[in-house]
């Protein structure tokens, strides 16, 4: 969505839809259409609304400090980007084809709106990496492995590169975190031109996010500190896999609504424009903008699973063992596949929520539109053909007729304005049939038959439907069909 409400009342009323709400699977064929008719309405949907403290933001004091890791490693901005550029090079040589595949990062199929493209021009993503990025810590260069050194083999030592890459990124992260929370978050100044809902909406449950990355960090140095050669990296991530749960999937599920919220600030409010320049001149931000702070446990959690995917990789063919590691990276995916349902169904309750703002069912025996389950499959505009005249002549008349089909119910509209005046109602599949029109009346060929076996208004009738185009007319007759 493009728009961000003014009036808050709104979020608090659609908020409480989330628990009546089931999450299911993905849909390919979920449509994205008649937003437009969200924004005239004022809807908008998000999570958590009401859970805002009004209490003032205290400055997140981080309880573990990195015994390997120097306080210079970069932002985690510019680890990702050197990586990310990497990627764009092998698929630049595999072919452009890939290079959408690296872009949206793996894993998550329907990317928040402020997604890679929000933080980095196509100049920038498409430029050559030039110069390899040099590492920022190597395992090897720690004291108390130096002296071992030669008791390894080659892939050993690649191996144990390849785990402490994950302690020194999460680090990297870290750092760029506490930056999001103690320059942006915790501004007295935002805070004051912000609403209460608005500054949750900007920052969602980020705090969380930090400290879940610095218990695994934690636990991860701790294992390095007892094992040099380290082992236990799958058991570690399968120890924080419900810590990452709780805290990825609702972040990133409500980033989609952190880019349309920023944009509408940075339009209409002056003040934010200005607080929000002087604070990403805080030199801790290093000319780095609050979005690319923002999008951070995007990034991070769809690049832990090719940090993970690399370590087994350098395993094979070494003798120490690295245990539990394929579970570790099923655990991973399946957190970012949830992501991208918790996405997808944000998206379709939000548009259930903006239609029940438009629907007006008149005369017609009222239905719930939110409830369970329920989303959207196809919806648009038709002709409904009414036949009459004598035998030997016969007249068509044509009237605008409004369909939205969802999993389990269609509705019959008339659309006035941004509003639909509902006609008649049927569930889906089981009252509704479509076929082909077998008659010797001249009608275009991209008409077809409704039938509605039960209906509100009747028990069967059937209606003769003209599509736009013969393409459009296969879509409906498809969907229709399918059960």
């Amino acid at each position: 969505m493009a728009h961000v409400m003014e009036d808050e009342s709104i979020w608090a009323d659609t908020a409480a839809v989330v628990g009546d709400i089931d999450r299911p699977g993905p849909d390919e064929n979920s449509p994205e259409t008649n937003l437009e008719n969200c924004e005239a309405s004022g809807g908008f949907y998000w999570a958590d609304a009401t859970d805002v403290s009004s209490q003032p933001e205290e400055t997140y004091v981080a309880q573990f400090e990195s015994e390997y890791i120097s306080s210079s490693v970069p932002l985690y901005q510019e680890y990702w980007m050197n990586h990310m550029k990497k990627d764009i090079h092998k698929a630049q040589n595999s072919g452009l084809s890939e290079l959408v595949t690296f872009v949206r990062l793996p894993g998550l199929k329907t990317p928040p709106a402020l997604s890679l493209t929000t933080v980095l021009s196509p100049t920038t993503l498409l430029s050559p990496p030039g110069l390899q990025a040099k590492p920022y810590a190597l395992w090897q260069e720690l004291p108390q492995v130096k002296s071992m050194l030669n008791t390894l083999s080659a892939h050993e030592i690649q191996l144990q590169e390849a785990m402490f890459e994950l302690i020194v990124s999460e680090a990297s992260y870290q750092k760029s975190l506490i930056i999001a929370l103690n320059v942006f978050q915790c501004s007295a100044e935002l805070k004051q031109i912000l609403s209460r809902v608005q500054h949750h909406v900007l920052f969602s449950n980020l705090k969380d996010v930090c400290r879940v990355s610095e218990r695994f960090l934690q636990d991860m140095e701790s294992h390095l500190g007892q094992h040099v050669v380290m082992s236990k990296v799958g058991d570690i991530v399968l120890k924080h896999q419900q810590g990452f749960q709780k805290v990825y999937v609702p972040y990133i599920t409500n980033m989609m609504y952190q880019e349309a919220l920023i944009t509408q600030l940075l339009q209409g409010n002056k003040k934010f424009a200005l607080i929000l320049k002087k604070l990403e001149k805080d030199p801790q931000c290093q000319r780095q903008m609050l979005k690319s702070f923002l999008v951070l446990p995007f990034q991070r959690i769809t690049r832990m699973t090719l940090l993970l995917e690399n370590i087994l990789k350098r395993a094979k063919g070494v003798c120490s063992k690295v245990p539990n590691l394929t579970e570790a990276i099923e655990a991973v995916r399946k957190i970012v596949e949830e992501c991208d349902t918790s996405v997808q169904q944000m998206k379709r309750t939000e548009l259930l929520v903006c239609l029940d703002k438009l629907v007006d069912f008149g005369n017609v025996k009222s239905v719930p539109l939110i409830t369970r389950g329920r989303h959207l499959i196809q919806e648009g505009a038709l002709k409904h053909l009414i036949v009459g005249g004598s035998h030997k002549v016969s007249i068509v008349s044509r009237k605008d007729v409004y369909i939205h089909l969802f999993n389990d119910l269609l509705l019959l509209s008339v659309k006035s304005g941004h509003r639909f005046v509902v006609q008649d109602h049927a569930l889906f599949p089981d009252n509704v049939r479509v076929e082909e029109i077998k008659t010797i009346l001249e009608l275009a060929p991209e008409s077809f038959l409704l039938h509605l076996t039960k209906s509100d208004n009747r028990s069967s009738s059937a209606l003769i439907l003209a599509a736009h185009t013969r393409s459009e007319k296969d879509t409906w007759m498809r969907v229709f069909s399918e059960k």
